[in-house]
């Protein structure tokens, strides 16, 4: 199912039409404002230039104050009610904002842009932890990618349409305070249709000091190690965001054009790649939360930033030349540009998928307000370093562009050094898309949270990683020791943590901490996944499951899911026809199918059963659990 079927449900569409609305109408007070000041007769250029700087900081300076604040009302109170007053009130907003533009007063449109700052850090928060109590598990990629997509259309919009305005309307303070306020309503009726979601934590104490509110919220943030540093990772992308958006329009002056059409292309074609990495998203993803893809993104963007550098130094352009005779002529550099921005939104779309996925229930827009504090300050951190790097070191914007580029490789080597994670469901993506085309069945029977044991049948070297692949959630691996200490592959299954055991009588040591290890694991709630035959199956049929699942289950009883690997024998990770990885690989991109069973209740398992069930899903037979095994809903 695409993405672009959510815009047909009564769950997102007017979720989708609202927040796409105010973030046009953002862009288009603000660029009216900007180019009032740019062009007006009553300012100098020295002068001029300080309200643009100072416009810019009155508009970011509320995501800094009011986030925090924000982030708590949208987990008191319910969030349909919360974003009709938010929309609300920006009608009131744009309608002084109107009546500014038709004074042309300066202090006037300087307030108004504060307060619609203000309005945008009091919805960031609402509008992105809505989307988990709305979404499906296998919406919320595909959800995110859209909301992503709408975000970056919607500004460019915004700022085009400013543009317009300014040069060919005859009356800008009528027509464009017209168009925000008509825009505004339209934004308030739209919300109106957007479902109830009931509020996560209606018991919460506003704390209304933003100062040390704002300490509260970073302490939430900081609760759990990886939705924090992916907060940071998508900072990160705002750091790079807002750098690329900033210099665009002087890297046209300077180096294409001083035609103001030329800055429309590139603003064009930034966002033309955005909204094609985030489609691409749901693809690649396959309709669940694939943190396998970031590492993807991120290389992208050095590659074809790298790549751009060297694309401007051989620009073609001529008085007479039409923009589609520059983009013929400059294909290389189109091209570099639409990638970036591709693979920037390939990046960023996982991580705002699961900080809302992972974030704990009755603090999630406060984690969201986090990240929106950590983004505004990436962004101020953006324009500091351009004027560093510009004005101090005399760089040129293609040298600027090329050393953000270069840095973006340290800060992903850094990022995925400390969290193993990502890497871990890189090597499983790449592996599991190159060799094979899995098709699962059942993965709603593994839980999003609480604990869970996984058992499976052991075909190859390989069935963690397929198994990894089809679980959103991580999955702590109980692994024969000889194969965790595998040369060069023993460093990836430590990055993995798995647990490694081995039979009683050969390292009692070994088998204690192993069991140890495991029940530490559940009572976190984690999910282990062991493989009970103990050792990998020569024959293609199953070994016989040893009862250390037993032994797991009385220690900590919590569910247990059977699952069955299809199509696996026979691939060269198996030991058909001889030793694996001995024989010469026989085909790539095979089909294979995971096959995921209902859970069974702790009291009921035992070794023998567990057996026959994984027999049977196998074999393509259908489950024979009887209703009394499955887990009470």
């Amino acid at each position: 199912m695409s993405q672009f079927s959510l815009m047909k449900k009564s769950h997102f569409l007017p979720y989708f039409l609202t927040q796409a609305l105010g973030a046009f109408n953002d862009n288009l007070f603000k660029n009216i404002l900007l180019l009032f000041v740019v062009f007006s007769a009553l300012y100098s250029q020295q002068h001029s230039t300080m309200l643009v700087n100072v416009a810019a900081g009155l508009f970011i300076l509320p995501f800094f104050l009011l986030s925090p604040i924000g982030g708590q009302l949208a987990d008191k109170y319910e969030k349909s009610r919360l974003i009709r007053i938010i929309k609300a009130c920006e009608i009131v907003i744009m309608t002084f904002a109107a009546g500014a533009l038709w004074l042309q007063s300066v202090p006037a449109m300087l307030l108004a842009l504060f307060l619609t700052g203000a309005q945008s850090a009091f919805f960031g928060p609402v509008k992105f932890a809505l989307l988990p109590q709305h979404l499906s598990e296998k919406e919320i990629v595909g959800g995110n990618a859209l909301v992503e997509m709408g975000t970056f259309i919607a500004i460019l919009g915004g700022t085009l349409y400013a543009g317009y305005l300014f040069e060919y309307s005859h009356n800008v303070a009528l027509v464009a305070g017209g168009s925000v306020v008509i825009l505004s309503i339209l934004g308030y009726l739209s919300s109106h249709a957007i479902p109830y979601a009931a509020a996560n934590n209606p018991n919460l104490v506003i704390n209304w000091n933003p100062i040390t509110q704002v300490t509260k919220t970073y302490k939430a943030a900081k609760a759990n190690r990886t939705v924090f540093l992916s907060i940071l990772a998508i900072s990160w992308f705002w750091f790079l965001g807002a750098t690329y958006l900033t210099q665009l329009p002087n890297f046209s002056k300077l180096f294409i054009s001083a035609e103001p059409k030329y800055v429309s292309l590139l603003l064009t074609l930034f966002s033309i790649g955005i909204a094609l990495g985030s489609l691409a998203c749901e693809k690649l993803s396959n309709h669940h939360i694939e943190l396998g893809i970031i590492p993807i993104g991120a290389l992208g963007i050095s590659i074809f930033g790298i790549e751009f550098y060297f694309a401007a130094q051989h620009i073609a352009i001529s008085d007479s030349m039409t923009v589609w005779g520059f983009i013929t002529n400059n294909f290389r550099l189109v091209m570099d540009l639409i990638l970036i921005s591709a693979f920037s939104a390939i990046y960023v779309v996982p991580l705002n998928a699961l900080i809302q996925e992972r974030s704990d229930k009755e603090s999630r827009a406060q984690v969201i307000a986090a990240n929106n504090v950590m983004n505004a300050f990436f962004m101020v951190l953006s324009a500091a370093v351009s004027i560093l790097m510009l004005s101090v070191f005399k760089l040129s914007i293609p040298q600027f562009l090329l050393v953000v580029a270069v840095v973006n490789i340290f800060v992903t080597l850094y990022v995925f050094a400390q969290v193993q994670e990502f890497l871990v469901r890189f090597v499983v993506w790449v592996v599991t898309h190159i060799m094979y085309r899995i098709k699962v069945k059942g993965t709603e029977n593994i839980p999003s949270e609480g604990a869970a044991v996984l058992v499976c049948n052991h075909v190859s070297y390989v069935d963690a990683l397929l198994i990894a692949a089809t679980c959103n959630r991580p999955v702590r691996f109980v692994m024969d020791k000889d194969i965790a200490n595998m040369p060069v592959m023993k460093y990836f299954f430590r990055w993995a943590k798995t647990i490694p055991i081995c039979a009683a009588g050969k390292s009692p040591s070994i088998y204690k901490k192993a069991f140890k290890t495991i029940a530490e694991d559940l009572e976190a709630g984690e999910i282990v996944c062991i493989f009970p035959e103990g050792k990998l199956t020569w024959s293609g049929e199953l070994n016989e499951f040893r009862r250390g699942i037993e032994r797991i289950i009385e220690q900590t009883p919590v569910p247990v899911i059977p699952m069955g690997l299809k199509g696996v024998w026979g691939s060269f990770f198996s030991h058909e026809g001889g030793r694996a990885f001995t024989t010469r690989p026989k085909r790539f991109w095979s089909k294979l199918e995971v096959v995921v069973d209902k859970p069974v209740a702790p009291q009921h398992v035992s070794a023998p059963m567990l057996q026959e069930i994984v027999q049977e899903l196998v074999y393509g037979q259908p489950s024979l659990q009887q209703d009394m095994l499955s887990t009470p809903e």
